[in-house]
């Protein structure tokens, strides 16, 4: 994979200095441009392509968050703020992380492979080999899910609910078929227009419902009953 070309927004020239630092530091990142201005920043922007974003929310021309939606065209964005107390409710951004000022190193590091990550997986959907893991929007910041540890999806009227076999839950804004397209289709099966569960975690089919490894007892709808006999033949 090409280095991601970055650049750094910052009103603080300090906090830019060490943005500016710890891309130069990562193999991975190319530094193209670094603005204390974040309207100089934007004129850039609608010229030029990028990868990834390091934005500050909070600069006194425009915020981080105004600025983002300004975009045209909206690359990866990591968001960087002060205030830990930051209410990102409300905004629907789709932000690979979040980082409270000041930053590590190691936490920058951390936000950075979720967008080499990312892009891995964007390049990947255009090959024909399976994703082992899949991206998803949860709290305002991209989740990486790992395939194997999928039990079931559970549709939540505007909202998907993943549960893990680790016994988490992962609550993302998507349709059900959103997530289902990205999902291997040899190893997930909808059983009712509620619910896709993961093959092997399916233990025992009975009544019309199956039990799923984790105790689960999830029912079996008319429309998806010949997943009964696929799975007998599994």
């Amino acid at each position: 994979m090409d280095n991601l070309r970055c650049v750094a927004i910052d009103d603080d020239p300090l906090a830019l200095a060490l943005t500016k630092s710890y891309i130069e530091a990562i193999e991975n990142l190319t530094l193209i441009q670094a603005f204390e201005d974040a309207i100089a920043a934007v004129e850039y922007l609608s010229r030029n392509t990028v990868d990834l974003l390091f934005l500050d929310v909070d600069m006194p021309e425009v915020s981080g968050i105004d600025l983002y939606h300004s975009l045209a065209v909206k690359p990866m964005v990591i968001f960087t703020t002060a205030h830990k107390g930051f209410a990102f409710e409300g905004f629907e951004l789709n932000a690979i992380d979040y980082l409270l000022k000041p930053i590590d190193l190691p936490r920058f590091k951390k936000a950075v492979q979720k967008a080499i990550d990312f892009q891995r997986y964007k390049n990947q959907k255009d090959t024909d080999t399976p994703n082992e893991h899949l991206f998803v929007y949860s709290e305002y910041k991209l989740i990486k899910v790992e395939v194997k540890e999928i039990v079931y999806l559970e549709s939540m009227e505007d909202y998907v609910k993943i549960h893990l076999n680790n016994g988490k839950m992962i609550l993302t804004l998507a349709t059900l078929k959103k997530v289902i397209d990205k999902l291997p289709a040899d190893k997930f099966r909808r059983i009712h227009r509620s619910y896709v569960v993961a093959i092997k975690e399916v233990q025992s089919v009975a009544n019309r419902k199956a039990q799923l490894s984790n105790g689960v007892l999830l029912p079996i709808s008319d429309s998806y009953a010949s997943f009964v006999e696929e799975w007998k033949n599994t």
